[in-house]
């Protein structure tokens, strides 16, 4: 926890950045569901005491997933991982709205710091959280809309897409000149990791196109497919019904 505490005093200003993508992440995801209740004509409450039990359940299992990460070394360098914390956060965003799949995927990030702390500055934790809403919130915002196998299917497909784009856009533009700022490695350095891997990688624009696109595909389509065949057997005990 001490070290925690020290990395981010050291860090202020990208957690201070951490912060705001986590405020406006959750401003996003409140506004779509009350307008998906306004569409369907119910009103209810967003948190309920369920929904904060499941909310704390499928957490926990997010941050021990998000322990077990390991690369695709023939697609992206090693610092990238790929982990599988996404699924509880996409079940239970399904179950319980985009809100839900926020805070969830919130808490997840929080709880894998708590037991492992951060390798990377925050900015992997900070890339895990602002990448993984790409998907959650897309996805739950489609699902709640019209539930259905189809727009399941449909949801997964936008929400993977967006990761996707964005993981790619983010890293170039953001993630990973904060990176090779707050370890001081030269961008060349990190591109040359890319180029051991693809000889078409010569920029930052083909690192993140070659590498990161890719592995964010993988990552959702992997995730899609099993939330998929899982969750409408769970619906039923999620949501307390026989």
């Amino acid at each position: 926890m001490s070290d925690l505490l020290k990395q981010a005093a050291e860090n202020v200003g990208f957690v201070l950045v951490f912060a705001l993508v986590i405020a406006g992440v959750f401003a996003l995801a409140y506004v779509a569901e009350r307008l998906i209740q306004k569409k369907r004509g119910v009103k209810e409450k967003i948190i309920t005491t369920r929904k904060i039990a499941m909310i704390g359940m499928f957490s926990a299992v997010a941050g021990i997933l998000m322990l077990f990460e390991f690369p695709l070394p023939m697609i992206a360098p090693p610092f990238y991982e790929l982990d599988f914390s996404e699924l509880p956060v996409l079940i239970c965003g399904f179950a319980f709205g985009p809100v839900a799949g926020v805070v969830t995927e919130f808490l997840k990030v929080m709880i894998k710091l708590f037991i492992k702390s951060t390798s990377t500055a925050f900015v992997g934790d900070l890339a895990n959280f602002a990448v993984g809403c790409t998907m959650i919130l897309p996805a739950t915002i489609i699902y709640h809309l019209k539930k259905s196998k189809t727009s399941a299917i449909i949801s997964c497909v936008a929400g993977t897409i967006c990761m996707a784009v964005f993981g790619t856009m983010f890293n170039a533009i953001y993630l990973i000149p904060a990176f090779a700022k707050l370890y001081g490695i030269p961008l060349e350095s990190i591109i040359a990791m890319g180029s051991a891997i693809n000889a078409s990688i010569t920029d930052i624009v083909t690192f993140v196109i070659i590498c990161v696109g890719p592995l964010n595909i993988i990552k959702g389509t992997m995730i899609s497919i099993l939330t998929i065949w899982v969750y409408k057997p769970l619906s039923p005990i999620l949501k307390g019904r026989k």
